[in-house]
Formats: structure tokens, sequence, C-alpha cells
């Protein structure tokens, strides 16, 4: 019984201590930008194969929305234990604020242009076809990033 009472003691001293609430801009303040993170299952025999097509197709349209300043950064990131049956590769994109996701046809239309001049139309289908026999789209998730340091 001495126990269960020091259990039940011990939950209701970390439900109070818990239950302070952070604020924004005292305890963390968000960050400018966001970063769009898109889960990608790969069958573990095919990662090499996927990381090699990326670097020739979404890479290189990475670079354009780089030197056109809609995002600042990119990573793709892969998960060592690949064969654990959840998304095993992530593709990052750091946006340098949430404005780049508005409409600007002049810059929009530039991009389009420079990725259709990298790869023609028909390439790319192929290419997408061929990823789509050892690939899954598993989330496609944006994030804030915060600072601790206030």
């Amino acid at each position: 019984m001495k126990s269960f009472l020091a259990a039940g003691a011990c939950a209701l001293a970390l439900a109070f201590a818990t239950s302070a609430s952070a604020k924004q801009w005292v305890d963390y303040a968000p960050q400018k930008g966001l970063w769009e993170v898109t889960s990608v299952k790969v069958d573990p025999n095919k990662i090499d194969d996927y990381l090699t097509g990326l670097k020739s197709s979404w890479v290189p349209g990475e670079e354009i929305a780089k030197k056109h300043g809609v995002i600042d950064m990119y990573e793709v990131m892969v998960k060592v234990n690949a064969a654990d049956g959840l998304a095993n590769v992530l593709l990052c994109q750091h946006y340098t604020s949430f404005a780049t996701f508005d409409p600007d046809k002049k810059r929009d239309q530039t991009i389009d242009k420079e990725a259709e001049a990298m790869m023609s139309k028909d390439k790319s289908d192929a290419m997408v076809a061929g990823f789509d026999k050892y690939r899954t789209f598993v989330g496609d998730d944006l994030y804030v990033p915060v600072d601790f340091s206030k």
C-alpha cells in the first residue's frame, strides 16, 4: 500500500511540475523561415539508385530554387537502419520565409523554364516512373525551427 501511495504522490508531483506553461519569446523564439521535410520509403536495396537519381534530378532543381531565393539550403538524409519498414530517406528544404509560397509569376515561370531546360519532360517522366517502382511518399511536413537561447 505504501508503494502505491508513493507512486501516486510521484505522479501528482510530476503533473504539477510539468504544468508550468512555456511562453513564446520568453522560453523560446520561433525562427524565420520553415523546413519542409518529405519522408520517403525506398526499398532498402534501391537506396543507392534513388540517391543517384536525386543527384541528377532533385538536386539541380533545388539549386535552381536556391538561385532564385526560394530556399537557402537543402539536405537529403538517409536512415541508418533503413530496413525497419518506415521512411528511410528525408528530403529537406529550408524556405527563407513563408512569403516564398506566395505566387510570383515572373519568378515561377523563370524557375519552370530553367527546370525544363535542365531535363526534358519525357526524361523526367521516365525517371519518376522508375522511382515509383521502389519508393513511396510517407509524409510531407512543415516545421518552424525554434531557438532556446533566451
